[in-house]
């Protein structure tokens, strides 16, 4: 039932879907009081602002990008393949993809919650399989819509548990990709306390060690939302040598990484995320010193 009625407005221009994104983000701003006192914190304890001014621009552009990624999945989600293809303009690093898939190891995407994030498993498994690692949504009416929308083409999605774990270790080892939200938080004994953006975060340790089992390729990949409702542009870019092999070292290191992908684009990342929240049951991070 829900398809039937978002099918519509998935058939929307970008443009306008955009434009009414960019008004459900402030709508949602000022009806949730909880929700924009987070979005702001993190914004402006994140570093990335040179100054208040820098601060309240960004933030500003930051509420209404947050609509616009709301609206676009509906059309990633519930356009035809090929359509929601040709909304991708150009896609740069591709050859860092080419040169890990004729290593043979396999591939691990890093995703953050950054730009068009839902568009770009979509895009590479119209070449490739790739098992995306997925959290059911909280709002469990809404599942059967995502679950959907993400498992097209080549996609298999993977549920954030052991069997999930297992699914993503067999593609690897098949030679194929996966794909990882890397600033999603996991939960307790699955990560570890981390610094992003200068402040300790829950951070997962999957995706490291499934890089040092595997031999793997990690690519940090994202969306980039083009002005006016243009499309979008895809960019890749392989993870820095040096992955550290101790736990805590190796999701600073990961962190840090995604953190110089959000630079590129802050605006586009999604602040309101809960982030620095401590998982059920978990200990609550160490006083800093």
């Amino acid at each position: 039932m829900l398809k039937i009625l978002l099918t519509p407005l998935a058939r929307l221009p970008l443009r306008w879907l955009h434009s009414l994104g960019a008004l459900l983000g402030w709508l949602v701003y000022f009806a949730s009081p909880r929700y924009a006192a987070r979005l702001r914190e993190n914004l402006e304890k994140s570093g990335v602002c040179a100054d208040p001014a820098e601060c309240r621009k960004l933030l500003h552009q930051a509420v209404g990008e947050a609509g616009k990624g709301a609206v676009e999945s509906i059309a990633v989600w519930l356009r035809p393949e090929r359509e929601v293809m040709r909304l991708i303009r150009h896609c740069h690093g591709g050859e860092h993809v080419e040169a890990a898939l004729e290593r043979g190891k396999g591939l691990i995407f890093l995703t953050p919650h950054l730009g068009c994030f839902e568009i770009t498993s979509l895009h590479y498994a119209q070449r490739h399989p790739v098992a995306v690692l997925y959290r059911p949504p909280k709002l469990r009416w809404l599942q059967p819509l995502l679950e959907a929308g993400r498992e097209r083409g080549l996609v298999t999605l993977a549920p954030t548990d052991m069997s999930g774990v297992k699914t993503l270790l067999k593609a690897l080892k098949r030679g194929e990709a996966v794909g990882i939200l890397p600033d999603q938080t996991p939960g307790n004994g699955e990560g570890v306390w981390a610094q992003f953006f200068g402040r300790p975060a829950y951070t997962m340790t999957l995706a490291a060690r499934l890089a040092r089992g595997t031999g793997a390729a990690v690519i940090l990949i994202y969306a980039e939302r083009l002005k006016c409702g243009e499309g979008f542009d895809i960019w890749m870019e392989p993870l820095p040598e040096g992955l550290p092999e101790q736990p805590l070292a190796a999701a600073n290191f990961l962190n840090a990484a995604i953190e110089s992908l959000i630079r590129k684009s802050p605006a586009q990342y999604l602040w309101s995320y809960n982030r620095y929240k401590t998982p059920s049951g978990a200990e609550p991070p160490p006083p800093s010193p």
